[in-house]
């Protein structure tokens, strides 16, 4: 006969490890002690794998459960081992986006206030107006990839960071509209819609847009952030960021572009940090590293030359601004040193028929 004190559904009743302690330790913490950030993404996802006694108890109208391994080519012992090392939730990336809202809103009033944008250098306005303009629609169809992607991953840790990513991306996108509308305001000629006929027509940009609606072509979860953030933003993205934007901006007068494209920068490091972690996590899986770095390889050898031709179809912007600060050369050397680091760092090898 079973005691009354295990049939009690009475709170304590049955002792179990660590009952008595005060803090969560159903889970292993990365490091010695658990984070706040651990604590309110780890296991809040369901899985029958862990804890679940029954199956998903949804399903899609096919068959397929609520979340599915067949959704990426990548496998894993453990979806659940990978923790964003920025250990960004909820709370904090609201607080962050906030703050970095307030620091371009009053960079655009304090230009405005100061006749900035009236003072610029006129073929740098039209730069602006047709790059910067275009360079929008990369940023808020990658935001937009992202949200597609992490409904599809196997943990909350994967898919907190990977939504996190695609609000980055939808955030820059939309500072891009408000900061051209602003100066539309002070600058009668600059034409808001041409960084959208540009983003569509123009030859410079058409490699761009080939990688990014490519991107939307796969299905496969893992792929979309291992094309989007460890291929296409070395190449294409910092290279257009980093290496004109903010190399040319000051010998023009203009000191509010610099403000707008690095929270794009700041970003970006954030989001390829996570992305190196998550990728080594899948590449030294005890079981299943060696099938993981075989499709890394392919994807890589899929996605690296069409970001490389993306990249040098905008070679003629560097020749474009009044005054030459740098060349598309050195600043394509810089991304070139980059974007071979992270393979490093993965220990994958760019195929032999790639040329950088």
């Amino acid at each position: 006969m079973r005691s009354s004190t295990e049939q009690s559904a009475e709170a304590g009743a049955k002792k179990f490890a660590g009952s008595e302690s005060r803090k969560f330790n159903y889970y292993q913490p990365k490091s010695r002690r658990a984070t706040l950030y651990e604590d309110v993404t780890v296991d809040v996802q369901p899985d029958p794998k862990r804890y679940l006694l029954q199956d998903w108890i949804i399903s899609f109208a096919d068959g397929r459960p609520a979340y599915s391994e067949k959704n990426t080519k990548i496998k894993s012992s453990d979806w659940h081992l990978f923790r964003d090392p920025n250990g960004e939730w909820e709370r904090t990336h609201y607080i962050r986006q906030a703050d970095i809202e307030k620091q371009v809103s009053l960079t655009i009033q304090n230009a405005r206030a100061e006749n900035a944008f009236e003072s610029l250098d006129k073929t740098w306005i039209k730069i602006l107006q047709d790059h910067l303009g275009a360079s929008k629609h990369p940023e808020y169809g990658l935001g937009m990839l992202f949200q597609s992607a992490q409904r599809d991953g196997m943990s909350q840790m994967i898919n907190t960071a990977i939504l996190i990513n695609s609000s980055d991306k939808l955030r820059y996108a939309q500072d891009i509209a408000l900061y051209m509308m602003e100066m539309a305001q002070d600058v009668k000629e600059l034409n808001e819609q041409a960084g959208k006929e540009n983003w569509l027509n123009n030859p410079l940009w058409q490699g761009a847009r080939e990688a990014v609606e490519n991107f939307y072509a796969t299905t496969d979860w893992a792929e979309q952030v291992f094309a989007a953030n460890l291929v296409y933003e070395p190449l294409v993205g910092e290279l257009f960021r980093s290496g004109f934007l903010m190399q040319f901006a000051a010998s023009h007068g203009d000191y509010v572009t610099p403000t707008v494209v690095s929270t794009a920068e700041a970003d970006l490091e954030r989001n390829l940090s996570y992305s190196l972690d998550l990728f080594s996590v899948f590449l030294k899986d005890p079981q299943y590293g060696d099938h993981n770095k075989e499709v890394a390889q392919g994807w890589l050898k899929k996605w690296t030359p069409m970001c490389v031709n993306a990249a040098k179809q905008l070679q003629p912007i560097w020749s474009q601004p009044r005054k030459k600060v740098t060349t598309f050369a050195a600043s394509y050397t810089r991304a070139q040193e980059k974007f071979n680091s992270i393979w490093e760092y993965l220990q994958l090898d760019l195929p032999e028929e790639v040329k950088l």
